[in-house]
């Protein structure tokens, strides 16, 4: 690439140009008559300087009215006053709309998108000399001489809350070291300044602090010195993270800052996830921050937007036509974060100014063997202008003369001692370069708010944007861009997608701990809403250390070493053993709500015992949940208690596992629900059926609330569940049938499992899935294979395989077919060249009207990767379709939008992988689209034309070289399971390969929300006579079902624990609501039930609940934290619709309303 055209050119564009009109069209010509036009050319001779002047002054007070008072062009550079414009309000273009009432997705208008970057660069890995990733960089030296170079240098520590050391053991080691240093060392100079992002170790910090120390720290924020970047609980990754756990660790850290210091962060600072997303842009700007930084994206796309001086730009959401999403990024330039990698483009000379790697301090001494030297008077000259050269060259892949410098490292400015280095050395420089006017620069220390504010008041004052650009009405002077930066790759073909998989069964346990998080707070809701007297509070308010510490726990794992599986050992079964602590005291507090809500137990506390016990629980924090087994003695009954945690009215298959066939099933109103038994299978060669049975019926449960169905053994009247019929394919000569079912063997290579919508077509002797044939007459390939990578090169983050994955599976193992009227299902454990095989699985189709699982198959793997055998492996499991979508998928961003991915040449295949939180799909040219949603957190790739792999489990041997210093060698058993879709377009259908925004269809987005908002189910602890038939028990909160479109985030009490101590009146409740937005070539037929939309059925806030009065409704933003909703970018006028109720959403859209609920009568009777 050519790099001149760049480099040395000026960087400003034209303000005066702009101003004028770029038409170029000639002037009319009239006729004239000679006369006239004399005397008018003798009358503009005759006044010429009169003319000009009155011209010239209207053309001032023009520009003075629309731009305000004229700043001068070279600015002081002092502390000033500067008042940051409010964002300005976007103009409101109302979406066109089409079939079905959906609006349809628009594609912003933008400068940049990341495909574009993609399809331009061409990955060369070319060596730039001293900056081995860019090039050698120069400068003129009159680029300063108008607007001088103005220098922040930004003193940071990147803390990670568990990495090699648990957060705890940081924290005693480092940590709280560090903030004592802070305090101190700010304390001693005001000119000295510093940022702190995670909260998790300012709020240990504080709890172990003097009142001193404490004050100290909030007259450093207050005064500016120390400013809270981002201000979550932690710097969350971006790859794996949630949405739903990404407002909860952002706001958790955020109120304990305003609660506790009483500041407010509008600066985001993301120095070390690894590849970034553009939900964490729309969640940040919808919290109310103004700008955002971030540091690793690929080395190439680095290096193409800093040759068109595009490293900040303005992040937009690909679907914005209205520029509300507008934020400001600055992306630094270089390979780290660290000082030999922030100062300018060449390391070796940057590493001399990182004094702490002075001898005498316990840092890495600098590899490129030139050291730092103390700064004297004797060296202060040509030290001051070796950096300040570093600066200027850094200063021209920018736009602006405002320039960003950060000082800082992981765990760094741990002693006084290291601190007075950096600070002291860097005063000199700066005093020396300060005081020389000659060399047009100015460099301080400073924040983020420091750095944002010059740096928007520059732009503002001088008008840098290109001719043509799209930019922003909301910050001028700067490109606009949508997409996102994954897979993110740091040198050479090195990618940062291993990590997209790593330790799967944590990540498991991580949504896991979300849903059960979610469900937990609606029941806190429910509960204080529907009590009227103080004694219905207690479980609630007793129950509020324990919440906050799931809160906590939730968050901590959202960490970028975290849920990114990236930490040692014992620090990842730290947070294992936290999260399982967290699940197990939220699923006490369930079984004591659900008693509550139900009206069993009006008075209860988080002491008291329950009636009931999870049906799904966990003995360790590193074992898969087991089923509680359901044994009614003869004659009695067991009551099983459903929570929906849906917005809609739930139909759906359950299953709960029992010791006996001799069970029937009742529901609340002791009426008989036809039910089926089958065996229950584990993954054991020599004993695949446990002994244990599979209780399946179709169960009904209400929006947000709770259902009561009864496990009888002996009840007379009811028809018992019918048992299974089994089918077996084995080598064996024997049958391993259980007496209690009918066995028969399968002597096809083919088999077969069917509903009224599909039939399964399986490769009998392989046990892999072969076909789906619909019930329209088409079909598709569906060939399932399991295979592995073997790699090792790969580790905790980097996935380097040695060529393509292989097919593991041979023909033999066992394989059975269960047949019942609710459920069909496909078992295999396979034969593979392993006598222990790694990985069995089952697919399985459902039968049941109105249920949204008949028409999607059902995907389960159990993946045991232990032992030696499969070191240096990585399991994938591969679907090879005849759709023809030319290698272009979609795989979604933090299960908020979806981002479309296009498989490369030019990169290698690990290169080609993507995170897939929860759904990948992909489609032909005729719209056939495939969809697999999943419960957890994985890694996707369309590798080959129809084909979509997605890896299950890594097992590695050594470490990547990134700093961990271990592989992956703690693998447990884990089951991943998957729902599967096959869907055709309805309407002319798009080009799969076009930019065109895809969307999940409504029935994907119901899927997606039943895999991973599940029910929960909870068993009495006692059986009862089953003649005694109790009064019908069940919660129905809602008036109605919501639209399907329309999704509770979360419904919560955010401190329970005050609740009793705020006014009555208050708001006191949260609302965070999200509209979808969905394909209409994939509507649903409005005869479903899963088909409502908000076009047909509005939504009232004052109308949702039923026997519950909301008042108070105040919007606000995601963090809760703004009440002025027109800073937060909103089209719509939430203040109006907290006055009148109704919800106004464009589609995309999350909001948060505070509120207060109240009974209207008394429901919950606690006299």
């Amino acid at each position: 690439m050519a790099f001149s055209s760049v480099t040395g050119s000026s960087r400003r564009g034209g303000w005066a140009q702009s101003l004028l009109p770029s038409s170029n069209s000639s002037k009319s010509k009239l006729p004239r008559k000679s006369r006239r036009r004399a005397s008018l050319r003798d009358f503009i001779f005759a006044n010429f300087f009169a003319i000009g002047l009155s011209i010239s002054v209207l053309f001032f007070i023009a520009i003075v009215f629309r731009y305000g008072i004229p700043k001068p062009l070279s600015s002081s550079f002092k502390p000033r006053n500067y008042r940051q414009p409010k964002f300005r309000k976007p103009i409101y273009r109302k979406p066109a709309l089409v079939d079905g009432g959906n609006e349809a997705a628009s594609v912003a208008v933008v400068d940049i998108t990341s495909k574009d970057l993609y399809d331009r660069i061409e990955f060369l890995d070319v060596d730039g000399g001293p900056w081995k990733q860019g090039w050698r960089v120069t400068y003129k030296g009159d680029e300063w001489d108008s607007e001088k170079l103005k220098v922040f240098v930004v003193p940071h520590s990147h803390n990670d809350p568990g990495w090699k050391l648990t957060v705890e053991e940081y924290y005693v080691k480092q940590s709280r070291h560090i903030l004592d240093t802070i305090v101190d060392t700010l304390s001693q100079d005001s000119r000295r300044k510093f940022i702190w992002e995670e909260m998790s170790y300012l709020e240990r910090w504080w709890r172990d602090s003097s009142d001193a120390k404490r004050e100290a720290i909030r007259n450093l924020v207050k005064n500016g010195q120390l400013e809270i970047v981002g201000g979550g609980w932690v710097m969350n990754d971006e790859a794996n993270s949630h949405y739903y756990a990404i407002i909860e660790q952002i706001t958790e850290g955020n109120m304990w800052l305003n609660d506790t210091i009483g500041a407010v962060p509008k600066n985001a600072w993301a120095i070390d996830p690894f590849g970034h997303s553009p939900t964490m842009a729309y969640l940040l700007r919808r919290m109310g921050f103004e700008n955002m930084l971030i540091q690793r994206t690929h080395y190439e796309v680095k290096k193409e937007l800093a040759l068109h001086k595009n490293l900040e730009y303005i992040w937009r959401q690909s679907w914005d036509v209205n520029e509300t999403t507008d934020i400001l990024v600055h992306m630094m330039p270089f390979y780290s974060y660290d000082i030999p990698h922030t100062c300018g483009p060449e390391p070796a000379v940057c590493c001399q100014f990182d004094f702490a790697r002075s001898r005498g301090f316990f840092y890495e001494l600098c590899p490129w063997k030139q050291h730092p030297v103390e700064i004297n008077q004797d060296n202060v000259h040509e030290q001051a202008l070796k950096l300040l050269d570093q600066y200027k060259k850094k200063s021209t892949l920018f736009r602006t003369n405002t320039l960003l410098v950060p000082l800082g490292d992981d765990f760094r400015y741990v002693s006084v001692e290291e601190a007075e280095a950096q600070f002291r050395n860097y005063q000199l420089l700066f005093d020396y370069i300060n005081s020389n006017p000659s060399l047009n620069s100015e460099v301080k220390f400073g924040t983020l708010e420091d750095y944002f504010q010059t740096l928007r008041e520059e732009a503002e004052r001088i008008n840098y944007s290109l001719p043509g650009e799209v930019g922003s009405g909301q910050v001028v002077g700067f490109p606009s861009l949508s997409g996102d930066f994954f897979t993110y790759s740091d040198l050479h073909q090195d990618y940062w997608s291993g990590y997209y998989v790593s330790r799967p069964f944590f990540k498991s346990v991580d949504r896991v701990l979300e849903h059960t998080l979610r469900a937990s707070e609606m029941m806190i809701a429910l509960l204080l809403g529907y009590c009227q007297r103080s004694q219905c509070e207690k479980l609630p308010t007793s129950f509020s250390y324990k919440l906050t510490a799931a809160r906590r726990n939730l968050a901590l794992f959202q960490h970028h070493d975290g849920v990114t599986g990236t930490a040692k050992d014992h620090v990842a079964a730290d947070y294992g053993i936290r999260m399982h602590t967290s699940l197990q005291d939220l699923q006490i507090f369930m079984s004591k709500a659900v008693e509550v809500l139900l009206g069993i137990s009006l008075e209860k506390s988080d002491q008291n015992p329950s009636l009931f016990e999870p049906e799904n629980v966990r003995s360790r924090y590193d074992v898969q949940p087991v089923h509680k087994i359901i044994n009614p003695p003869e004659g009695s009954a067991q009551s099983v208690v459903f929570f929906n945690p849906l917005e809609q009215t739930r139909v759906e298959i359950v299953m709960v596992i029992v010791s006996s066939l001799d069970v029937t099933v009742l529901d609340s109103n002791w009426s008989c629900v036809k039910s089926q038994v089958s065996p229950e299978w584990q993954h054991n060669k020599g004993k695949i059926f446990t002994g244990r049975h599979r209780l399946y019926w179709k169960a009904s449960v209400p929006a947000m609330g709770l259902q009561t169905y009864y496990i009888a053994n002996g009840y007379v009247g009811c028809e018992k569940a019918k048992p299974a019929k089994l089918k077996f394919f084995t080598s064996s000569k024997e049958l391993p049938c259980s007496t209690q079912y009918t066995c028969s063997k399968l002597e096809s290579d083919l088999a077969e499992i069917k509903n009224r919508h599909m039939t399964l077509t399986f490769n009998a002797k392989l046990g892999l899935l072969h076909k789906m044939s619909h019930n329209d007459g088409s079909q598709t390939v569906v060939e399932e294979e399991i295979g592995m990578y073997t790699s090792p090169g790969s580790g905790a983050y980097l996935f380097k395989p040695d060529g393509d994955a292989q097919p593991i599976v041979q023909a033999g193992g066992q394989m059975v077919i269960s047949e019942g009227p609710l459920v069909q299902e496909f078992y295999s454990y396979p034969k593979t060249a392993w006598d222990q095989t790694p990985i069995s699985h089952s697919t399985r189709i459902y039968n049941g009207e109105n249920t949204i699982q008949e028409l999607l198959v059902e995907k389960e793997y159990h993946v045991e990767l232990l032992g030696e055998n499969f070191n240096d492996r990585e399991v994938i499991a591969r679907f090879k379709t005849d759709l023809d979508n030319r290698r272009v998928f979609y795989s979604d961003l933090n299960g908020f939008q979806m981002s479309r991915r296009e498989t490369y040449d030019k990169i290698p295949l690990q290169g080609n992988y993507y995170p897939m939180p929860l759904l990948a799909f992909m489609q032909s040219l005729t719209g056939q689209r495939f969809s697999v949603h999943s419960r957890q957190a994985l890694g996707v790739a369309s590798l080959k034309n129809g084909w979509l792999e997605i890896m299950l489990d890594r097992r590695l041997v050594r470490d990547d070289g990134r700093g961990l210093g271990q592989g992956l060698m703690d693998n447990r058993p884990v089951n991943i399971l998957f729902h599967i879709l096959k869907e055709s377009n309805i309407s002319s259908a798009a080009d799969p390969v076009s930019s065109h925004l895809f969307n999940p269809s409504l029935l994907s987005h119901c899927v997606g929300a039943h895999l991973n908002y599940p029910m929960h189910a909870f068993v009495s602890k006692k059986s009862q006579v089953a003649s005694v038939q109790l009064p019908p028990r069940s919660f129905s909160p809602l008036l109605a079902s919501l639209p399907h479109d329309l999704h509770i985030v979360t419904l919560k009490v955010p401190q329970p624990l005050k609740y009793s101590q705020q006014l009555h009146g208050a708001s006191r409740f949260v609302l965070i609501i999200r509209r979808q937005q969905w394909d209409s070539a994939y509507y649903c037929q409005k005869s479903r039930p899963q088909c409502s939309i908000m076009a047909d059925e509005p939504v009232n806030l004052f109308h949702m609940f039923k026997d519950l009065v909301v008042s108070n409704v105040k919007a606000t933003s995601l963090n809760l934290l703004h009440d002025d909703t027109e800073m937060l970018g909103y089209i719509e006028q939430l203040g109006d619709i907290a006055q009148e109720g109704r919800v106004i959403m464009s589609p995309m859209e999350i909001q948060a309303y505070k509120l207060e609920l109240r009974p209207q009568q008394r429901v919950l009777n606690t006299a």
